[in-house]
């Protein structure tokens, strides 16, 4: 009998413990939910200059802003539209696909190269016992001398 009580006290307690949670996720984000759902802010990118020191790429509002964050400020480098986002590779390759100037073309169209072969699935494939990954790895070193 005692055990059954114990039981019930910990299915009560972790029901409670479970409701409350529930209760405050639903009021904190009551915020977010009136504001569309969406974040403010959104990182697009951040490159690290130094130990202390980047350079980030935010969306907000509408705007992409260029920022130079140090330890103790952050200062607004470059500031412009949101730009539409490409839809795919295609477009991507497309607004890249030659160079304008005053109207004129300059350069030769881009062309894609095909992917390397994807590594031997075999048993060993991809593995440091592969006689492929060795290969691989000696070409790599070539090309960086």
């Amino acid at each position: 009998m005692d055990t059954l009580i114990v039981a019930l006290r910990v299915v009560l307690s972790l029901s409670v413990v479970l409701a409350l949670l529930w209760y405050m996720q639903r009021r904190f984000t009551k915020g977010v939910r009136a504001r569309g759902g969406a974040n403010l802010v959104t990182v697009v990118g951040r490159q690290g200059l130094g130990q202390k020191a980047s350079v980030v790429v935010v969306d907000i509002d509408g705007q992409r802003l260029v920022l130079g964050v140090t330890e103790q400020s952050v200062t607004v480098l470059h500031g412009g539209e949101t730009p539409v986002p490409a839809t795919g590779h295609e477009a991507f390759a497309r607004s890249l696909n030659t160079v304008t100037e005053d109207d004129t073309t300059v350069g030769e169209p881009l062309e894609f190269r095909p992917r390397r072969k994807a590594a031997p699935s075999g048993a060993l494939g991809g593995s440091i016992l592969s006689a492929s990954t060795w290969q691989q790895a000696a070409a790599a070193l070539r090309q960086g001398r």
